[in-house]
């Protein structure tokens, strides 16, 4: 359900924030943010000095409150809000007002929930933020705070769903993290070079050049995460390695935390080789999108095979996003629902003609 859709009578609350120096970040240049949650809840709101006024249905007014402290509450903490940050407490606004209010004391239980949180410091769930060298990382939706949870306390864990939705970039922050703190030695980021085959003969350069181009998103992330030249010392002392799947076999990988990207393209051999390398005092995260699998026809996914068995073993968690999780541009999220109507459409007709 979305909020803008509501028709409950109108009410209007006015929020007072402390400290006026963080204001002009919270409400954006020329009041963007502001605007932004308008246009995503359908509220009404104006600032006046330390102030803002909130005109809406109860549902919206109660989200539009709960994304302004949350987002006050960052920069109380010394974080920046950007525009994605905005949708980002949006979408946990929305997902925590409309939990549970089917039943009849939702209201009130929303109420206990948010002046729980506020009492904590705020809306956001400190557990979840991901603390790197270059910057903090919070989940922009319910499912990867879902996903982070997951990724902290899960030895393997399946990231699955559509692009855009942070699966790779979420699973590198953690692992980062992780090689910070010590928690692991090494960090280790693969992925199938599906297209490479003979092909990779024929391309000028060394073979660290040729395969450079398929693990490209992978070192994206990790600029994102750590200054350039830390990346490059980290990955010469062998303490950060970035390699395709081929250069797994016959390895036991041990206090490391291991990233397996595109795993939608392993074959089934593939993956079972690259989940029996972990050694003592290892994790492992799988992102892949089981709908883009690019193999040769009639060859099975490694990471749908691995699905059929592997979700219920213990230490093993399966995160599941949808096209409400894409947090890149708001076109893609478009698309990806483009793509998912059509071929549910598909599979309608198809069923009608059996």
């Amino acid at each position: 359900m979305n909020l803008a859709t509501t028709t409950d009578k109108p009410s209007t609350i006015v929020l007072d924030f402390d400290d006026n120096k963080l204001l002009p970040q919270l409400t954006g240049e020329h009041d963007a943010h502001l605007a932004r949650i308008e246009q995503k809840i359908g509220v009404a709101l104006t600032p006046r000095g330390n102030q803002v006024a909130i005109v809406g249905t109860a549902y919206q007014v109660r989200a539009a409150r709960s994304v302004l402290e949350d987002l006050y509450q960052r920069l109380k903490t010394g974080l920046e809000v950007r525009m994605g940050d905005v949708d980002g407490a949006v979408r946990m606004a929305e997902a925590e007002i409309f939990e549970g209010d089917e039943a009849e004391d939702s209201i009130e239980k929303s109420r206990t929930k948010t002046a729980a949180k506020r009492k904590s410091g705020g809306t956001s769930d400190l557990s979840t933020q991901v603390k790197t060298q270059k910057r903090i990382i919070t989940p922009r939706s319910p499912k990867q705070a879902e996903y982070v949870r997951a990724l902290f306390e899960h030895e393997l864990v399946f990231g699955l769903g559509p692009a855009g939705t942070g699966k790779t970039y979420l699973a590198v922050a953690v692992a980062v993290s992780m090689l910070l703190d010590g928690v692991v030695d090494r960090l280790i980021l693969t992925r199938p070079a599906v297209e490479a085959g003979e092909r990779l003969g024929f391309l000028p350069g060394t073979l660290d050049e040729k395969i450079d181009p398929y693990m490209r998103p992978m070192y994206d992330a990790l600029y994102d995460f750590m200054p350039g030249e830390k990346v490059h010392h980290r990955r010469d002392v062998g303490d950060i390695e970035v390699a395709p799947l081929a250069y797994m076999r016959g390895r036991t990988l041990t206090n490391a935390y291991i990233i397996l990207d595109e795993a939608q393209n392993t074959t089934t051999v593939q993956m079972k080789m690259f989940l029996t390398r972990m050694g003592e005092n290892s994790r492992m995260a799988v992102t892949g999108d089981v709908s883009q699998v690019d193999l040769p026809m009639g060859q099975k996914s490694g990471l749908k095979d691995a699905l059929e068995i592997l979700p219920n073993l213990k230490g093993v968690a399966a995160i599941q996003f949808g096209h409400a999780d894409v947090v890149r541009h708001p076109m893609v999220t478009r698309v990806v629902r483009a793509y998912e109507d059509r071929e549910l459409s598909l599979v309608t007709r198809s069923g009608d003609k059996g």
